[in-house]
């Protein structure tokens, strides 16, 4: 594929989502540039408020990652305090203050993410649900948390225990240590066909665990280089918010 239509097959690329008043699929940015607010709604700290917040922060990913500029909020005043700090632990960049915040801003589209049966605003709403833990997410290692919450589609409840949280912080140290081996060979450029692959997992109702599998081919994938590996995976933690990039230096 030729590089002018290569860009042309991105620049059509549309993050689609589910409503879930409707059931049907939506753009979640209906104009091209047109700023989209992403709001959510976490009623409390909870393990699943964190996956509220999650949801929320990969939204902005995608969006940021197709060229859309995106405002964030938040719109819960209870256990602020520890609900961003757990937030920010997990690697979730922060949200504006939303309860008092201005409308009218020229959104091209407000998208509401809220927990299953929790708050019912007016607009497009992305529904998370719930999360069962055994355990208070404070006694999680952070990053851990965060591969094994992305680990299922959203709409999905999870239990968290120690065996999914011990697989999330095995497989996440083996891909840091693969991703920094990687770098220390010569880069070369991502797939046409694994990039397509990338972006249709996460565009398609934000298919998280979807963008993971293909990065589980990508990992072994016998005609694939190195240098080409570790540029699908930094590409793909743009996305996924893991830090797989953070033993880059690190001795052998």
């Amino acid at each position: 594929m030729a590089a002018d239509d290569r860009a042309a097959a991105y620049a059509r690329s549309v993050l689609r989502i589910i409503d879930a008043r409707t059931g049907e699929p939506v753009d979640a940015a209906p104009a091209r540039r047109g700023l989209t607010r992403i709001e959510a709604h976490t009623d409390g700290f909870d393990v699943t408020a964190l996956r509220v917040l999650l949801v929320a922060d990969l939204l902005v990913r995608a969006l940021e990652l197709g060229g859309t500029p995106v405002w964030a909020l938040l719109d819960d005043d209870r256990q602020q305090a520890e609900l961003r700090a757990g937030a920010a632990a997990l690697g979730i960049r922060p949200f504006e203050e939303g309860r008092d915040a201005a409308s009218g801003l020229g959104e091209a589209q407000v998208i509401h993410v809220v927990r299953e049966g929790g708050a019912e605003p007016d607009g497009v709403r992305v529904a998370v649900a719930p999360v069962h833990s055994e355990a208070p997410p404070g006694e999680a290692d952070p990053a851990a948390l965060r591969l094994a919450l992305l680990s299922r589609r959203r709409s999905v409840p999870e239990r968290l225990d120690a065996t999914a949280l011990g697989e999330a912080h095995d497989t996440l140290l083996r891909w840091r240590r693969a991703v920094a081996a990687w770098a220390r060979q010569p880069s070369r450029p991502i797939p046409d066909e694994v990039r397509t692959e990338l972006r249709t997992a996460w565009e398609d109702d934000l298919d998280v665990p979807g963008v993971l599998a293909v990065l589980r081919r990508v990992e072994t994938a016998p005609d694939l280089s190195d240098g080409a590996r570790f540029e699908t995976y930094a590409y793909a933690d743009r996305l996924l918010g893991l830090d797989l990039t953070r033993d880059l230096g690190t001795p052998a």
